[in-house]
């Protein structure tokens, strides 16, 4: 940290001089103009290259048995153009990891390719993109879910279920894009003022985000658990306590995102309240499947774990209410 002394005029204008390492290093000389910017914290931010076009990010890599994931990481670091260069001929297999993972990040798109090259570039523009509109968008495919999910099961709806399984891959996608434009937000801080977000609060909503995955992640494991019974009947007392601990964790997550977009420590609170309730009626269910047979009686145990992990998740996103500032 480099502490200056703010220094005044005789005609009452205040200024600070420039660590003069600083200005060498970003070509400034007397005369010079850089811009300033003042953030919703009060912090200015000087930009010597404010009119300067930023130059696109390019990754290169090559071929390997973890190519998707690599791909993925690179997108998720702010990546504009990702670039796949083999040796010699990329692999048919290679090529079908490069295509799987662009349809898995929004905006990747293909745009160039040969026997030894493939090109992809991001086209989205993040300032296009508010956090809490993709975290919305995230939450409202995760909850309908969870709530088709447990239809799906208790219902004995397998075609239900199959898509339940598959809108996960949407919350998967939304979820990398909040993650990617979060990480671009701290880089930039004059994109932070443009979208309305402080750098300091992108840390909760990238955990927020992470734990509405998860309930998603939860919910399509009730899902495919629907799908392995295959529309086998449930006994009546068993749906009913399911359907209870169920709607007693949806109204959780409900809650708890309501109260991180509108800082509501009340209602973060009444997430907690809940928290008896929920041991109460998945300890009943735990004592209702010892009558079942023991296959029957592992899936709807798997399904009653999945939803009280959906209620630790909701509680979790609660957690990160803090008090609106007065």
């Amino acid at each position: 940290m480099d502490l200056r002394k703010i220094q005044r005029t005789s005609g009452g204008t205040f200024f600070v001089c420039l660590p003069k390492d600083w200005a060498e290093k970003n070509g400034l000389d007397r005369g010079a103009v850089v811009s300033v910017t003042e953030t919703a914290d009060g912090t200015l931010v000087i930009n010597p290259k404010y009119n300067v076009e930023r130059s696109p990010q390019v990754a290169v890599i090559t071929p390997s048995s973890l190519l998707d994931r690599v791909i993925i990481e690179k997108y998720l670091l702010g990546y504009d153009i990702i670039q796949v260069q083999a040796k010699d001929r990329i692999s048919p297999m290679d090529r079908e990891r490069v295509k799987q993972a662009s349809t898995r990040l929004v905006g990747l798109e293909i745009v160039e390719e040969n026997h030894s090259k493939i090109v992809m570039q991001c086209l989205l523009e993040p300032s296009t993109f508010p956090p809490q509109k993709i975290l919305r968008r995230e939450y409202s495919i995760v909850s309908g879910v969870h709530r088709d999910a447990m239809t799906a099961l208790l219902e004995g709806d397998v075609e239900l279920a199959k898509n339940v399984v598959a809108r996960d891959n949407e919350v998967n996608r939304l979820y990398f894009l909040l993650v990617r434009v979060l990480r671009t937000v701290i880089q930039h801080p004059g994109l932070s003022e443009k979208l309305g977000i402080l750098p300091i609060d992108c840390l909760d909503y990238r955990l927020a985000a992470s734990l509405v995955e998860s309930i998603g992640d939860h919910s399509a494991s009730i899902g495919k658990t629907a799908i392995q019974l295959a529309g086998a009947k449930i006994a009546e007392n068993l749906s009913q306590q399911l359907l209870q601990l169920h709607q007693i964790a949806y109204n959780s997550h409900e809650n708890a995102i309501n109260a991180v977009f509108y800082r509501d420590v009340s209602v973060a609170e009444s997430v907690r309240a809940e928290k008896k309730k929920i041991a109460f009626v998945f300890h009943e269910i735990e004592t209702a499947i010892l009558d079942l047979p023991a296959e029957m009686g592992r899936y709807l145990l798997a399904v009653a774990s999945s939803i009280r992990r959906i209620y630790d998740n909701s509680l979790d996103i609660a957690d990160l209410v803090m008090p609106k500032l007065p």
